[in-house]
């Protein structure tokens, strides 16, 4: 009897889940695996809810953003019992390893997870955050870059035309990889981030020096994580003379087609998930290491913090200049 992998995607979602699941589920095939995929996160493990998956059923999907197996946030999974149930729906069908595509979050439930169940997790970091610990990028974050830059360059045009300072808030709740790239690759003036406190004083100064250089107009990309981007946009626009105007990209930065890069990087990541699981090599987590696709200790990658490279906020300042 063929042994059985299970997918899951987990958390939020992030363009090039559907990749990975598409690249799973075949080269799982191809290695003679049966492939099931729990519908709507850590809900379809509670509630047993799944649906086979086939080289075909999995067609025509690498190139839609979201997941065809849905997502949500689960509680429930995380309450007394929770984790328990996942582990008994697992071993009532016969499933040996599970694939979870997610972030850091979803790695933490893997974890404990592993603890309950005989099954073999294996963890596929695909978030637009970027922050999972064992990972220089993760599935979705190229496309998120992408996404954001792409908004971003269009309201330039218009804050040049009006001579205006636009703050524009990109998702990062709890770190700035997402706003440190999106910031260096459109030239913004200043770039806000959890990991770097900056007091409003300061945030001026830099725009009023600018001013000073001819800069009438300006681009402030913040992280949602920073702060209160509304009351920084006020308190400027009473200290400046300046217009200042905010712009939330929202949650279109988490969907759309992915990428080349996010679609190739799913791939990539799934044919090292299932060699892991080949290989019986369970508790894993993949991830991209100065350019090598490796695996990662499950329990390594869902207890650390990736470190982000605050040395990038001096070459956005010089270039800003």
């Amino acid at each position: 009897m063929a042994k059985t992998i299970g997918i899951v995607t987990s958390g939020g979602d992030a363009p090039g889940m559907n990749a990975a699941i598409r690249a799973v589920t075949r080269i799982g095939h191809a290695k003679g695996f049966q492939v099931i995929g729990f519908e709507r996160g850590w809900d379809g493990l509670l509630t047993n809810t799944f649906k086979k998956l086939t080289p075909r059923s999995v067609g025509g999907i690498i190139q839609l953003g979201g997941t065809i197996l849905h997502t949500l946030r689960c509680p429930v999974f995380e309450e007394e019992g929770g984790v328990e149930k996942a582990a008994e729906t697992l071993s009532i069908n016969n499933v040996d390893n599970l694939v979870v595509i997610g972030g850091d979050g979803s790695f933490r439930g893997a974890l404990d997870l592993s603890r309950e169940s005989d099954a073999l997790m294996i963890g596929i970091p695909a978030t637009i955050d970027n922050d999972v610990y064992g990972t220089d990028e993760t599935i979705g974050f190229d496309t998120a870059v992408n996404t954001a830059v792409g908004s971003i360059d269009k309201i330039r045009d218009t804050a040049i035309s009006h001579e205006r300072i636009f703050i524009v808030e990109v998702m990062g709740r709890k770190r700035g990889f997402l706003a440190l790239e999106v910031g260096i690759c459109v030239g913004a003036e200043v770039i806000l981030i959890p990991e770097n406190p900056m007091n409003l004083a300061d945030i001026v100064k830099l725009m009023e020096e600018n001013a000073k250089k001819g800069k009438r107009a300006g681009i402030i990309v913040a992280a949602e994580g920073f702060g209160n981007t509304s009351k920084i946009a006020q308190e400027m626009q009473r200290q400046t003379e300046s217009e200042i105007r905010l712009s939330i990209l929202g949650y279109a930065q988490r969907g759309g087609s992915p990428t080349a890069r996010s679609r190739l990087l799913a791939s990539l990541f799934a044919e090292k998930a299932v060699d892991l699981i080949c290989q019986e090599q369970g508790n894993m987590t993949v991830g991209l290491q100065n350019g090598a696709i490796a695996g990662v200790e499950l329990e390594k990658s869902a207890k650390n913090r990736k470190p982000l490279d605050l040395r990038l906020l001096k070459v956005a300042e010089m270039l800003a200049t």
